[in-house]
């Protein structure tokens, strides 16, 4: 009850004619962010941190927010449209989102991605609102061993549930894997596979990889084939939004089971990119129709915008609680809170109860406007499938080398843009899939650290996987999702005897 009486005393904060306005404008901003691949949420928030300055520490992170929260949302429009991933976490969105706006639901799968996208955050949200000291303590149980068990079992699922052969997932990602060994060694300080080249001490950035192999790939194979974008049919009405509304509810077990994915990802801190991979990759598994996911499955969207937006949300709880940032965004936001002189962590929700409860109010109010500002202009997002392919190429290639020069100010990754777009262009001729190398690529480096602290906290023992409850039933169930599918087959195979 008292956490109703705080939050009723939030919205009061929060429900002035003042932050509407600033959450309206930080919605449109997140919005633009998002649509423009290799700027990204964090990166966003940081170029704007500097606004907020003259504003009440309230008002400031309400608007920073609601930035983050039309980022999340915006991700999703050039996955959809043009298999462009406009922020990491929207890489999954694009194996069934694109392939719907090919087939002429464009209008359908925006309004799905952006309604699972509200329904992920009210989750995330509603869970922070009164489950934040639990939450809290259960995040502290976990240390090196859980964060790769949770790795692991991101990677297992997608052999063990892949439609591709498993020969040809495990090549793309082992592909991934010595990508995401390029530059710094973060536990010895060694360089390793730089080829003296200076700017590769970085490594690969996941972004730069990301609009290569999805962006430029895929306008190389439509070149070749001679297409154009399919998605000329797709009606632009608002009915449409009224009618995918309609099909929705009877996804509310997708629903449920990647707001919950999200919710501890988000907390543990996984993150919302291996989220709304393993969102997808639990859907897969569980669905009826997992046969046709890839082919423009309305529930294959679904499932990682939910999971996405309830780890981007969920983040912002260790951040508030211990003043651990769960994610890139949440660790400006931290920041700006240490700018404006606030400290966080248990003692925050004591000391400066109106900021706190005013931020989650917020969260609620901002989620509310960002979906009505996205869905609003769904018909014009849908039109823009009506412009020639010949027009349109160039604008995303221009695009795509523009978000790509700023990701960090350089023309090397422009180049290395172009070159994961000949890879991507290959993987699809030789029908690799793409999913696989991006998941290593991103979780690889991560993984490898969580591998290498507990091996060093364990003096090289493999036992420390199974250690204690959390990490054992997460290891366990990693190594079934890696051999469910001869298991399947010859659980089969025993029924037909």
């Amino acid at each position: 009850m008292e956490e109703i009486n705080s939050l009723l005393q939030g919205f009061s904060v929060a429900m002035t004619p003042y932050n509407i306005g600033l959450m309206m404008v930080g919605v449109i901003l997140g919005v633009l962010i998002g649509v423009l691949p290799g700027l990204g949420g964090a990166n966003g928030v940081a170029i704007l941190l500097p606004l907020t300055f003259s504003m009440n520490p309230t008002s400031a992170i309400i608007m920073l927010s609601c930035i983050y929260w039309g980022a999340l949302f915006g991700g999703a429009i050039t996955s959809i449209l043009f298999n462009i991933p406009g922020e990491p976490w929207s890489v999954a969105t694009t194996f069934d989102g694109y392939p719907m706006a090919q087939n002429g639901r464009a209008g359908e799968a925006l309004t799905a991605a952006f309604t699972s996208s509200f329904i992920g955050a009210l989750v995330a949200v509603l869970m922070i609102t009164f489950t934040a000291p639990l939450v809290a303590k259960f995040a502290l149980k976990f240390g090196p061993p859980e964060y790769f068990a949770v790795y692991l079992l991101t990677f297992c699922s997608f052999v063990g549930m892949s439609k591709s052969a498993p020969f040809k997932t495990v090549a793309a990602m082992m592909l991934g894997f010595a990508l995401a060994a390029v530059g710094l060694d973060t536990v010895t300080g060694q360089l390793r596979l730089t080829f003296g080249q200076t700017e590769l001490l970085k490594g690969f950035d996941f972004l730069i990889a990301v609009i290569g192999l999805f962006g430029i790939g895929e306008i190389l194979l439509t070149i070749e084939e001679g297409l154009a974008f399919k998605g000329a049919e797709a009606k632009i009405k608002m009915r449409v939004v009224i009618d995918t509304w309609k099909q929705l509810p009877k996804y509310w077990k997708t629903s449920i089971r990647s707001s919950a994915i999200g919710c501890w990802m988000g907390i543990t801190p996984g993150g919302a990119t291996p989220a709304s991979f393993m969102g997808y990759g639990v859907a897969k598994s569980m669905s009826p129709n997992g046969k046709n996911f890839g082919k423009g499955e309305m529930e294959g969207v679904v499932a990682p915008e939910t999971a996405a937006h309830a780890a981007g949300t969920s983040a912002l709880l260790p951040m508030l609680t211990l003043g651990i940032p769960g994610s890139p965004t949440a660790a400006v936001l931290l920041g700006g809170l240490l700018i404006w002189g606030l400290q966080p962590g248990p003692l925050l929700f004591q000391e400066q109860k109106d900021f706190v409860w005013g931020l989650i109010a917020s969260m609620y109010l901002g989620n509310i406007a960002g979906l009505i500002v996205v869905l609003t202009t769904v018909p014009l997002f849908a039109a823009i499938l009506r412009i020639p392919f010949s027009i349109v190429a160039p604008v995303i290639l221009v695009i795509c080398a523009i978000g790509a020069y700023t990701v960090h100010g350089s023309m090397f990754d422009v180049w290395l843009m172009i070159v994961f777009g000949v890879i991507g262009y290959i993987f699809k001729k030789l029908d690799y899939p793409l999913a696989p190398l991006v998941l290593a690529l991103v979780l690889g480096d991560r993984a490898e650290d969580g591998f290498r602290q507990s091996m060093l906290m364990s003096q090289g023992e493999l036992s420390i996987f199974f250690s204690n409850g959390l990490v054992g039933t997460i290891t366990v169930f990693a190594l079934l999702m890696l051999f469910w599918a001869p298991m399947k087959a010859g659980f089969n195979k025993l029924r037909g005897r």
